[in-house]
């Protein structure tokens, strides 16, 4: 089981079940939502328990992806497409994010210069993720 939560715990959550590896998006989208590129873990949305949903705000584009966040503090918490039956929660909300590693950097094309001189031994995708690769962990 994982726990996280939003910096002033209005919003917290749990995960029964294990997390995907870590992809880090480096969209424009979640840059502008994290001020930076976005590190995402993933699990099923079955698997998701949240408390504090009355602080729980969400936004959506035209068209795309719900993205969650604490209405109190700001923490950027969760994002969720249309059609899929997964949650990706921002690694970094996440009590112990120890155990998982990065897998992959997608949307690499789009990565801040700063960013683009990071040298890393996975993947980097210059545009979105391999089906496989985004794909929740299997209990």
């Amino acid at each position: 089981m994982s726990a996280g939560r939003c910096l002033c715990g209005a919003v917290a959550y749990r995960v029964d079940g294990p997390l995907r590896p870590v992809i880090v998006c480096h969209c424009v989208d979640c840059r502008r939502w994290h001020g930076r590129a976005a590190a995402m873990t993933c699990a099923p949305r079955q698997s998701l328990a949240i408390t504090g949903e009355e602080a729980l705000r969400w936004f959506r584009l035209p068209d795309g992806p719900e993205r969650g966040w604490c209405g109190r503090c700001g923490s950027s918490l969760f994002w969720t497409a249309p059609g899929r039956d997964t949650v990706s929660i921002a690694a970094g909300t996440l009590d112990d994010p120890r155990e998982l590693r990065v897998v992959a950097h997608i949307w690499w094309e789009h990565a801040e210069p700063w960013e683009a001189e990071q040298p890393g031994d996975v993947p980097h995708h210059p545009r979105g993720a391999p089906p496989a690769l985004a794909a929740p962990p299997q209990r």
